[in-house]
């Protein structure tokens, strides 16, 4: 059987052993919430053990670094996302996007604790970020991640036929997007909109079915959640700039007298 790109890459991983989650447009499309992407993403332990399984996975995989910085813990443990291109047979100019940490999200033993694991021929189990972990992921300062983001939740609550355990009820009513989705949440369920209204207090408006009110509150809240990302992404576009300027003088700096 001849394996596409990312069932490959997968595929290699697990062999190798490394412990990692899928996570990134592939992962949206396991949820149903599609998105073409010739990337795959993974959150990775940042173990020395796990780095080696890596290492190894990569060098099959004749995965060459692109842009900065190079794979390292030190790197992956600040947060830093760290880039690939395949050369080899079958994943061929793939991408494989690596990282440690994400944004907003819990360490990796809790995601990895949270989990999907989805069986796939010729394969085995893979692991897949959970659903919930992969939505807060996605508040970032680019427009696609909060467009994938809705259509997410809004898939979620199709699926389920707008019904569920209050757990997931309430998760729906922190995280969806859609105005006429919240509004009709509220009216379905106004014991678990009560129960999480503090945390969202623009559910209050959703109470009401005051949907242009509760449009322009949800834009505001996306604002909030970019200038977030900015700010925590900010210092370490810092640092990488610093270690790319060292690394670009020490080759002059070795021929000074």
């Amino acid at each position: 059987m001849t394996l596409s790109p990312i069932l490959k890459v997968l595929s290699t991983f697990r062999k190798q052993k490394v412990k990692s989650l899928l996570i990134g447009g592939q992962a949206c499309i396991v949820y149903g919430a599609a998105e073409f992407s010739r990337d795959s993403d993974f959150v990775v332990l940042a173990s020395a053990e796990n780095l080696r399984a890596l290492n190894g996975a990569l060098k099959l995989l004749k995965a060459a670094p692109v842009y900065f910085p190079e794979l390292s813990l030190a790197c992956l443990l600040k947060g830093h996302a760290v880039h690939f291109r395949c050369g080899a047979p079958g994943v061929r100019d793939l991408r494989v996007d690596i990282m440690a940490k994400l944004k907003g999200c819990d360490s990796f033993p809790k995601l990895w604790s949270r989990r999907k694991r989805v069986k796939v021929s010729g394969i085995g189990a893979i692991d897949i970020i959970a659903l919930e972990d992969l939505v807060q992921s996605k508040k970032t300062r680019r427009d696609k991640d909060w467009l994938m983001l809705g259509r997410l939740v809004e898939n979620d609550v199709f699926i389920h036929s707008g019904a569920g355990p209050a757990s997931k009820i309430r998760w729906w009513l922190m995280e969806s997007r859609a105005p006429e989705t919240l509004a009709r949440l509220c009216a379905d369920y106004p014991e678990q909109a009560c129960k999480v209204i503090a945390r969202r207090p623009l559910l209050r408006e959703a109470g009401k079915n005051n949907l242009k009110k509760l449009s322009a509150l949800l834009k505001k809240e996306e604002a909030a959640e970019r200038a977030k990302d900015s700010a925590y992404w900010s210092p370490l576009k810092k640092e990488l700039e610093r270690l790319r300027l060292s690394r670009e003088r020490r080759p002059s700096d070795e021929h000074s007298p």
